[in-house]
């Protein structure tokens, strides 16, 4: 305990330090605005690299290491280890919506964009695109997509809500990934709401919460962007650790939304992981084969062509890279079909535990101790870009297969310690605990073993 108490004392210290030093963090999130700008327009201006070109000798190849084998990955373990400092401290987007918005027209925020479901259509449709166009591989794809979701970004800041960002709290397309991820960190700014009301005269000035959240009724890290704006606010509001499992465990079916449950089980796990691996799937072949042969039998070789502009399909003749309409169509009906099988099959699995724990609401709960499997995997899938492209420099990496076993296996355990708890929590008798811990072993093994086929029995 004295040494929680003093790691807490420091974070507290953080947290205020973050507060004072604003002015520091301001002139941080412009550094990587710059960064992210460079990273984004200059290769995609760039001519496409030739077969020969290398890391360290093509700018364009470059950019492509760092922003999608270093990045974003390691954008997602921030997330987990600190919560959504990323958001709150380093997001482009952000700062340019926050900024765009001191400039705007200061509209309040009509009803249709509260709307929960927008991060998840925007995640799954941002998703789908990408892999039509090649995001990962080709500068001008990725300029598209997020140089594209930068500028709506900026146009909302334009017309919404004054000096704050409205963008990230209801449109952004990882915000609600983030927000699941977060959970899981076992650091957050916590808020004593009765202290709070035993102090109504503030002794900092006011903080302006960009996410337009209500700090004083502020639960958990999962909507917080750790921006420490408010850390010390009232006397009520200071970083603190947790555990990493606080948050998931005590969530309840009326604290969370619907759509927690559902980008998690059918976009963070089941969409995603198509998304990762069709390029490798055999079923994926099979299915294009089907489709192709059927096209031919019916004189509908259109759909073999692969004259679409690169903004539609990836198309690129110099280097034999361009997708047909029918590779187009195969893409689509592959992501779409592995996000609705697994999405389903896992929904059920949960369904089925929390029937057997007599009580349904407990659904939207379980569903989340999936979390760590969905991160895991969401890592796992990006770092595959970084391991593709040290390949192709040489590097052997022998170490990378043993590394993913070990992280899935860890993750697997992790969601089921959750889900066992969770179950626990419930007082169930000895058959129903163990009926329902099976089932919850299902949904967790079959998610691995959709990794295993695509890094190990695909391979």
């Amino acid at each position: 305990m004295p040494e929680l108490s003093r790691r807490n004392q420091w974070l507290q210290r953080l947290g205020d330090g973050m507060r004072r030093h604003a002015p520091v963090i301001r002139a941080v999130q412009w550094v990587v605005v710059l960064f992210y700008a460079l990273l984004l327009v200059i290769p995609a201006v760039l001519s496409l690299p030739d077969s020969q070109a290398r890391l360290l000798d093509n700018l364009t190849l470059f950019a492509q290491f760092l922003f999608w084998g270093i990045w974003w990955p390691f954008v997602l373990l921030s997330i987990v280890l600190f919560g959504r400092i990323w958001c709150g401290v380093l997001c482009p987007e952000g700062s340019l919506s926050e900024w765009a918005s001191h400039y705007g027209k200061g509209l309040g925020v009509p009803r249709w964009l509260r709307w929960g479901g927008w991060p998840t259509l925007a995640f799954c449709l941002t998703t789908l695109y990408g892999q039509l166009i090649s995001v990962y591989d080709y500068a001008q794809a990725a300029l598209l997509i997020l140089g594209g979701s930068t500028v709506v970004a900026v146009v909302v800041g334009l017309l919404f809500a004054r000096g704050k960002r409205v963008w990230c709290r209801y449109l952004c397309p990882v915000s609600g990934v983030f927000a699941l991820l977060a959970r899981l960190a076992p650091v957050h700014f916590q808020v004593d709401e009765q202290r709070w009301m035993e102090n109504p005269a503030p002794r900092l000035p006011p903080p302006n919460c960009a996410p337009l959240l209500d700090i004083r009724r502020m639960q958990g890290a999962s909507d917080c962007h750790a921006c420490g704006r408010c850390s010390g606010q009232r006397g009520a509001v200071q970083l603190i650790a947790r555990s990493s499992n606080q948050e998931i465990l005590h969530a309840t079916a009326q604290t969370l939304s619907p759509w927690d449950a559902r980008l998690l089980l059918f976009g963070v796990i089941g969409l995603a992981m198509g998304a990762f691996q069709w390029t490798v799937s055999p079923w994926f072949v099979a299915l294009k084969q089907t489709l192709a042969q059927w096209l031919v039998e019916h004189d509908q070789l259109w759909a073999l062509e692969d004259n679409a502009p690169w903004w539609l399909l990836t198309h690129y003749p110099q280097l034999n890279d361009s997708f047909s309409w029918l590779d187009g169509f195969s893409i689509v009906a592959y992501l779409s079909l592995s996000s609705m099988v697994l999405g389903t099959a896992l929904m059920i699995l949960l369904r089925l535990t929390a029937r057997l724990a007599q009580d349904p609401a407990l659904y939207w709960p379980l569903a989340l101790t999936l979390t760590p499997l969905g991160g895991a995997g969401l890592f796992l899938g990006l770092s595959a870009t970084t391991v593709k492209l040290l390949r192709y420099e040489g590097l052997l990496l022998d170490w990378v297969q043993p590394a993913r076993a070990c992280l899935l296996m860890a993750a697997m355990g992790w969601s089921l310690l959750l889900g066992w708890k969770r179950l626990d929590r419930e007082g169930l008798s000895q058959v129903r605990c163990c009926a329902g811990s099976t089932c919850l072993l299902l949904a967790i093994g079959l998610v691995g073993f959709d990794w295993w086929l695509q890094f190990w029995g695909w391979s």
